[in-house]
């Protein structure tokens, strides 16, 4: 059954999770896909039977796009998505990326039960799906690229907060000016109370990503999810690298390709894998930039396992006068989400009171965790 404005009932471990998954991949490839698309998608493949494949391929090319040009990122994110032999040929300058199922649409068969008549697809756990919960720094080559292909579906929701100007409105606090002013228009006959509201304009979301020698395994995939969240949000987002110097690295990652813009920030970064100088970054940060005005009232997310290289007491001051100018301070540490772990080292510890939270940065699933708070922050 289906209740008023509710999407349609899917059951099966996993479909509904699995189609709007797909859903949002679409819209991170550049589809125009809204709430309301998708839930007409998944009406759409209620309706036609979600044992077919290509039933689920057609409902979603029906109601996910809207011109020509979005066929073939469509067809590209379908045949990346739920995996097997593209749907509908289209040309492509890159070789086909492997075959790698992500979700079956194929329901298996009970023992000593034949088919039933209900539209259910039942999806099995899929390699990708354990891929996302897996740490980064552990995985083959083969899952590594699995996994960069992944960070396409990472739903980027930047920050937002209220302006300092007003504007007029059908809601909200009167606007005692524009009324009086429209009552002496009127001759000071009474007329309609105007309204005025704040508008809304994106938060400034800052990035120090530590790329010294202890966080090589995790600095590829920390620096493609900033390149997520640049791509989001251009105009609010910066981005610096931290090693033994402070790195700007936004303009690199503007670079709409994923690897073209790791290439050519790996270019602009002298010291790859290099020593840590955390505190000294900071403060760098601060005098050239953020004092400036670049980090007044913006979440700054500091990606560091935090091995201090110098005095961690530098450290902490630096964080000190990093909070009293920034909104929000979050430390996204690596190994934050492992079992065992403790905030022992000494960069964490001198960063500790002036960080607003602490969370794990180690895998995909923990990635978007991440992109979740900046969107509340």
């Amino acid at each position: 059954m289906e209740g008023r404005g509710a999407g349609p009932r899917v059951e099966g471990w996993g479909a509904g999770q699995t189609l709007g998954g797909f859903a949002r991949a679409c819209r991170a490839a550049g589809l125009p896909v809204t709430a309301d698309r998708e839930r007409t998608f998944l009406r759409a493949c209620a309706a036609t039977g979600l044992r077919d494949r290509a039933g689920v391929y057609w409902a979603g090319r029906a109601t996910l796009t809207a011109s020509p040009a979005d066929l073939e990122p469509y067809d590209r994110v379908f045949t990346g998505w739920f995996g097997g032999r593209p749907m509908h040929a289209v040309s492509r300058d890159e070789p086909p990326a492997p075959t790698t199922v992500q979700a079956s649409l194929e329901e298996p068969a009970a023992e000593g039960e034949g088919e039933t008549q209900d539209d259910v697809v039942r999806v099995t756990a899929s390699a990708q799906e354990v891929l996302r919960h897996r740490d980064v720094a552990g995985l083959s080559p083969a899952d590594r690229a699995a996994v960069r292909r992944q960070f396409a579906t990472l739903t980027v929701r930047p920050p937002t907060r209220p302006a300092r100007r007003h504007t007029r409105s059908s809601r909200g606090e009167v606007d005692g000016r524009a009324t009086v002013r429209a009552h002496l228009r009127n001759l000071g006959e009474p007329t309609r109370i105007r309204l005025r509201d704040r508008t809304i304009r994106r938060r400034r979301v800052i990035l120090l990503v530590d790329v010294s020698g202890s966080m090589t395994s995790y600095a590829d995939s920390l620096l493609r999810l900033a390149h997520r969240v640049v791509q989001a949000s251009p105009h609010t987002t910066e981005v610096f690298t931290v090693g033994t110097r402070l790195t700007h690295v936004t303009r690199a990652l503007r670079e709409r390709d994923p690897d073209r813009a790791l290439l050519a920030a790996g270019e602009a970064v002298p010291d790859w894998s290099g020593g840590t100088r955390l505190g000294e970054a900071v403060d760098v940060f601060l005098r050239r930039w953020g004092r400036r005005g670049m980090a007044r009232g913006a979440v700054v997310v500091v990606l560091s396992d935090g091995w201090e290289r110098q005095s961690p007491e530098l450290l902490g001051e630096q964080l000190r006068r990093l909070r009293s100018l920034a909104h929000r301070v979050v430390w996204v540490n690596p190994h934050r989400g492992k079992e065992g772990y403790a905030p022992v080292q000494a960069g964490i510890v001198a960063a500790l009171p002036h960080v607003d939270d602490l969370v794990a940065g180690h895998s995909l699933a923990t990635f978007q965790e991440l992109l979740d708070l900046l969107a509340r922050a």
